[in-house]
């Protein structure tokens, strides 16, 4: 069924090389999931436990994961996330707006941002 459109964009495209990106909490629930296609890494997941949160874990993180880009010579990093989660947190890692769905959920907005390694 996707046969076709996978084909149609590898003629396009080249292929996308899809690399798999997990970074797991040492004895906890949570961590980063992702990955890397197109020469770009999407973070698809970041959870750090509440009781972690506040301890600089989410940014090492998203650390690891840059290094992890950075060495599969990724253009950059996206993601998205809800205005009720972590943009700002985001942003104090040099991440930028690139789009916004408003009312996803209704009243509230998704963002989708973007940093730039090259």
């Amino acid at each position: 069924m996707l046969a076709p459109l996978r084909a149609y964009n590898i003629a396009q495209a080249g292929d996308p090389r899809i690399q798999q990106v997990a970074i797991l909490i040492d004895g906890a629930e949570g961590g980063l999931w992702g990955r890397i296609s197109y020469d770009w890494l999407f973070v698809e997941l970041l959870a750090v436990p509440e009781a972690a949160r506040g301890t600089g874990l989410g940014r090492q993180l998203m650390d690891q994961a840059e290094t992890i880009a950075r060495e599969a010579g990724c253009t950059g990093i996206w993601l998205d996330t809800y205005e009720f989660q972590a943009r700002g947190f985001y942003e104090k890692l040099g991440f930028t707006l690139f789009g916004t769905l408003p009312d996803h959920p209704v009243g509230q907005s998704r963002f989708f941002m973007m940093k730039r390694l090259v």
